[in-house]
Formats: structure tokens, sequence, C-alpha cells
């Protein structure tokens, strides 16, 4: 049985931790530039339709289902070179590995990602982001359908989730209730979409940026003990 802890740090990564726009950014321009706009575009569409038919980026998968439509590119062999060797690391936010040091001095720490079983956790790893929590890291397809399992390896009396999204933040919260903090980084372009902030409810603390967290005691992001009601304290 996994030992329980006080309290346990669930950090996302894509837009968290680490600039993913500025990836994406990265790779569209890639694309355009070495096989033209019409291929970035098609490959981009069927990234989209893959995101919308799993739930999560698929970026290798997409360059598949690009190269069984073009059997005779072989050119596109690169390309999966690009993205496997792409220097994460110049991409995380200020500040991003040591609010994980400042947090896992208060507690756990474990990053909870979703993504595919290839490029994410390549993409933590080289990233650095791994090594930061000790090798502490999760991926799921849909991390807010997963949290029995995160519970089931990393048991704990408190939660503390730290995303970009406020909509895994809420549903999470539906869950967990009491037994979580959220909080909201405002990163990337889901923290930025209106629409979508305005139509759920705030996360327990919003910040703007994660380098922000430095300057918050962790140990302020756990409820304090209740105190006992008169039926259960004990009388002598």
């Amino acid at each position: 049985m996994a030992l329980r802890h006080p309290i346990v740090f669930l950090v996302d990564v894509d837009n968290t931790l680490l600039d993913n726009d500025a990836i994406q950014q990265d790779l569209r321009a890639h694309i355009e530039q070495t096989y033209g706009a019409s291929a970035g575009e098609r490959y981009w569409r069927i990234l989209e339709d893959l995101f919308t038919e799993l739930g999560y980026r698929d970026y290798i998968g997409a360059l598949q289902r690009y190269r069984v439509e073009h059997p005779t590119e072989i050119e596109l062999l690169a390309m999966s070179h690009y993205l496997i060797d792409y220097p994460f690391a110049g991409k995380l936010y200020p500040g991003a590995l040591d609010v994980l040091k400042h947090l896992r001095e208060h507690g756990t720490t474990v990053l909870l990602s979703d993504g595919d079983v290839v490029f994410q956790p390549r993409k933590v790893e080289h990233a650095g982001l791994a090594d930061a929590v000790d090798g502490n890291v999760l991926i799921y397809i849909h991390k807010e359908e997963a949290l029995f399992d995160v519970e089931r390896r990393f048991p704990a009396d408190h939660y503390v989730l730290v995303d970009d999204k406020l909509r895994i933040l809420s549903a999470v919260k539906d869950i967990w209730k009491d037994r979580v903090t959220t909080v909201f980084p405002r990163q990337g372009h889901y923290a930025h979409d209106a629409k979508v902030v305005s139509a759920l409810p705030p996360a327990d603390l919003t910040i703007e940026r994660i380098g922000d967290l430095l300057n918050h005691d962790p140990a302020r992001l756990r409820p304090p003990a209740r105190e006992p009601n008169s039926s259960q304290k004990v009388t002598g």
C-alpha cells in the first residue's frame, strides 16, 4: 500500500510549466517553411481532428496519418526528428523549476498531464521536469477521469492542483471538493478564452504566471485542520 501523504501537489505541464503554445507555433512554422503552406495546413487539420477524437494533441499520430496520405514523401521522416529532438527546456516558463523545488520543500510533488505515450513523456523528460520531481510523473488520456488512480498512487489528506485549464480544475473540484485546492495560472490560450473562463466557477487561487507561486506559502494552500465538534470532544 502506498504511503499516505499529508499533502500532494499535482502540477500540469503544458501551458502551466511549459509554453506549449510557443512549441506549437515553432512546429507549425517549421512544417510550412520545410514542406510548404498546404502541408502545414493539412497536418494541423489532422492534428485538430485527432484532438477532437482523443482529447489530447497527438503530434506523432498526426504525422503518421499525414504520411499515410502521402506515402511517397519520404522527406517527412525528418519531421519526426524535429519533434523528438525539440529543445523543450528552452520553453519552460520563467521560474517553473524553482516553483517545483519550492513545492517539494512542503510536500510530495507530482506532474499530472494528458498526452500520448511517446511524445509527452519525452517532452517532460527533455524539459528537465521529470528530474525536478524525482520521476513522479503521471500522464493519462483524460486525467480528470483518472483521479482514482492518482489517489491509489499518491494517497493524500489534501491535494493542490495547478492547471491552466479552468475546465480541469472545476471537474476535479466537483469530485474531490474540499480535499483539493485549485490553482489557476492564467497562461496560454485556454486561460485567456473569456467565454470559457466566464462560464466556469473561479479557482481557489488565480495567479498570472506560474512563477507567482514562489510568493505563496505552499502550506497555506492546505486548509487548516477542523476543530472536532462537541460530540467528538472527549470530556473527562
